[in-house]
């Protein structure tokens, strides 16, 4: 997992994939239509999304394998549990076709993190999280972008 200041992205030796993802990730405003964006055809892309927070316990806990998450928010403030995938549960065993697996959400967090406009956050695939998460259990509609990007590319 990698947290920082979008500002600060060129910090980071992960090649071009990494930087064409934050050539669009920079971009980007508040006003950004919600919307499906090719990058680099099926091994970059993005998905620009409004929606209003959770509370924990409608929220679900994910990882992937196929593809790495940038995560960066683009109006509001989003809460994130991070977890290791080695102590869960799953929940809903992996789906190939939305890369996606679902654990139960009894296991406490290692972190908990609040991403605000100007912040990115990046999940490997060993990373377990939980998006969608209001922070201080004060629901918000928030705007953000999810930029998926194939983990061989990086």
């Amino acid at each position: 997992m990698v947290i920082d200041k979008i500002e600060n992205w060129q910090k980071y030796p992960f090649g071009e994939a990494w930087q064409r993802a934050f050539t669009f990730l920079n971009s980007l405003t508040s006003e950004t239509k919600d919307a499906k964006y090719e990058i680099q055809g099926d091994e970059i892309y993005a998905i620009v999304m409004s929606y209003e927070t959770l509370l924990r316990e409608d929220a679900m806990l994910e990882s992937h394998k196929k593809y790495i998450d940038i995560q960066a928010t683009l109006r509001g403030v989003e809460a994130y549990e991070c977890h290791s995938r080695d102590s869960l549960v799953v929940k809903k065993p992996y789906e190939a076709q939305k890369d996606i697996e679902f654990y139960q959400t009894e296991a406490k967090p290692h972190s908990i993190l609040n991403i605000s406009v100007g912040d990115f956050v990046m999940f490997y695939p060993y990373d377990a999280h939980m998006p969608c998460l209001s922070v201080d259990d004060k629901k918000e509609l928030i705007k953000k972008v999810v930029i998926k990007i194939k983990t061989e590319l990086l």
